[in-house]
C-alpha cells in the first residue's frame, strides 16, 4: 500500500501538483495509518479515534463524521473496495455496472455490481472470488470453491462475517445479496462466508464466537462488556455438559438484551455477538438441548391434594 501511494505521488496524482494540474492549486494528500488490528475499529468512529492516536472505541453520534470527524473536521469514511469500484463505473458506465448483480427481492435496495467474496472453512478451494452480487451460496461453493471438502454435506455458514449470524442447513441456496436478511441474519456484511460441514459442533462454534466478542469488546458500554462475559460463561457451561435448560433460556435472554437493536449500546458490536449466538441456538437448537440437563421443579404433594 505504501509503495502504491509513493507511485501515485511520482505520477502527480497526489501531492502539490494536484489532480487538476494547471487549472487549480487544489492539493490531494494521501497518508497511510497503521492500526493495531482491533475489531472495534471497524466501526467508523472507533477508527477515527485510533487514527487520532486515542483509544479505539466508538463515539456517541450525533455528531456524525460527515459533520465532525477526524480532528473535528468533516470526514467521509469509505471502504477501499467501494472506492475501487469508482474507476470501472466511470470507464464503462452506470448501466454496465447495473448489468452485474440483481434487483431486490423484497422491494429494498438493489444489489448491483460485483463483490469480493472471501470463502473459508470446509471447502476444497478456500480463497477470494469476485462474483456478481446475488450469486447463490451453493453456486459460490460448488462452482468456484470446488464443492464441500471431502464431499461432506453442508451444515451451515457464517453469512458474511461472524457478526451477521449464520445460515442454517436448509439455507444453502440463499443468494449473497443485500436482501439476505430475510434468512434471519443481520445482513450481508463483508460477504465473506465461512462454511461448516456435517461434522461441525455448533455448540463449540457459538462458544468460540462468543469468546472472540468478549475479547474484542472495548468495554465502554456495560451491556456489551458484562453481557459478552455472561454469554461466554453460559456457553462454556453448556458445552461441557453442566448446563440446564434454564441456562439455555437465560443465554437467549441475555443475548436479546444487549446492542443497538434494544438501544443499550453505542455501536453494533453487541448486536454482532447476540445475532451470532441467537441464530446458532435457534437454528441448531437440538444440539444445545442434547448438551443440557432438564431443569426439574420440585412439587410438594399434600394429603388429599
Amino acid at each position: 500500500m505504501q509503495r502504491a501511494i509513493e507511485e501515485a505521488y511520482a505520477h502527480g496524482i497526489f501531492g502539490k501538483q494536484g489532480l487538476l494540474k494547471g487549472k487549480s492549486d487544489f492539493k490531494v494528500e494521501c497518508h497511510l495509518h497503521r492500526g493495531a488490528g482491533a475489531y472495534i475499529c471497524g466501526e467508523e468512529t472507533g477508527l477515527l479515534e485510533a487514527v487520532e492516536g486515542k483509544r479505539g472505541w466508538p463515539r456517541i453520534k450525533p455528531p456524525f463524521p460527515a459533520v465532525k470527524g477526524l480532528f473535528g473536521r468533516p470526514t467521509i469514511v469509505n471502504n477501499v473496495e467501494t472506492l475501487a469500484a469508482v474507476v470501472p463505473i466511470i470507464e464503462h458506465g452506470v448501466e454496465w455496472w447495473k448489468g452485474h448483480g440483481c434487483e431486490s427481492a423484497t422491494s429494498g435496495s438493489p444489489s448491483y455490481g460485483t463483490k469480493l467474496m472471501g470463502v473459508s472453512g470446509h471447502v476444497e478451494r478456500p480463497g477470494v472470488y469476485e462474483c456478481d452480487l446475488g450469486i447463490p451460496l451453493r453456486e459460490l461453493v460448488e462452482t468456484h470453491c470446488g464443492g464441500m471438502r471431502q464431499g461432506k454435506k453442508f451444515k451451515g455458514a457464517i453469512a458474511g462475517g461472524v457478526s451477521m449470524g449464520v445460515l442454517g442447513p436448509d439455507q444453502f441456496d440463499a443468494p449473497m445479496d443485500f436482501d439476505i436478511g430475510r434468512f434471519d441474519v443481520l445482513g450481508l456484511g463483508t460477504a465473506c462466508p465461512t462454511i461448516f460441514d456435517e461434522d461441525t459442533d455448533m455448540v463449540a462454534v457459538a462458544r468460540n464466537i462468543s469468546r472472540f466478542f468478549k475479547n474484542e469488546s472495548c468495554g465502554q458500554c456495560t451491556p456489551c462488556r458484562e453481557g459478552s462475559g455472561w454469554i461466554l460463561k453460559l456457553l462454556m457451561r453448556i458445552e461441557r455438559g453442566a448446563g440446564t435448560t434454564k441456562d439455555l433460556d437465560l443465554l437467549l435472554e441475555v443475548a436479546g438484551s444487549m446492542g443497538l437493536t434494544p438501544g443499550t449500546t453505542i455501536c453494533g458490536l453487541a448486536d454482532g455477538n447476540n445475532w451470532a449466538v441467537r441464530t446458532i441456538v435457534n437454528k441448531y437448537r437440538g444440539e444445545f438441548e442434547a448438551r443440557v440437563k432438564p431443569q426439574f421443579i420440585p412439587v410438594t404433594i399434600t394429603a388429599g391434594g
